[in-house]
């Protein structure tokens, strides 16, 4: 964000978590930027970039975040397709799920599933979902690769 300070008004920083806390719960629903402004009682425009200043990335970024680290969840179980598992998280189009998964996690959502993951089963899910979060950026972090 260029090391340039942006004050929100703790109204809005209010509104704006309301609408984060609807995506962390409901990211399996067609959530657009005009229904989750609507829920931060906010113009469209003014909430993205109310939403960036304050967390760091875009709401749809905030989103799909969400909707992979489920997807993670749900293909380590091994029971699902990866299109099984694409449309129970929210997403419409496989090739964007993918193309997003693999860039988050460090592989595909198939190479994912077919880990084996038997290793995380003795870690506590509270541990696990911290460190299973995908990275955001290049480079490797937490959350990325295979046996994430």
């Amino acid at each position: 964000m260029g090391g340039v300070a942006v004050r929100v008004p703790l109204e809005d920083l209010v509104r704006l978590r309301r609408a984060r806390d609807r995506m962390d719960r409901e990211y399996a629903q067609a959530l657009d930027v005009a229904a989750l402004a609507g829920t931060a009682l906010m113009s469209a425009g003014h909430f993205a970039r109310s939403f960036r200043a304050v967390y760091g990335e875009t709401p749809y970024g905030y989103l799909m975040t969400r909707r992979v680290e489920r997807a993670k969840a749900l293909l380590r179980r091994g029971d699902l397709s990866v299109t099984q598992v694409c449309v129970a998280v929210g997403c419409t189009s496989l090739g964007s799920f993918s193309a997003r998964f693999t860039r988050l996690v460090g592989c595909s959502p198939s190479v994912y599933r077919a880990a084996d993951h038997g290793a995380g089963a003795v870690i506590p899910a509270c541990a696990a979902m911290v460190g299973t979060r995908p990275g955001r950026g290049p480079g490797p972090g937490p959350g990325r690769g295979v046996g994430a």
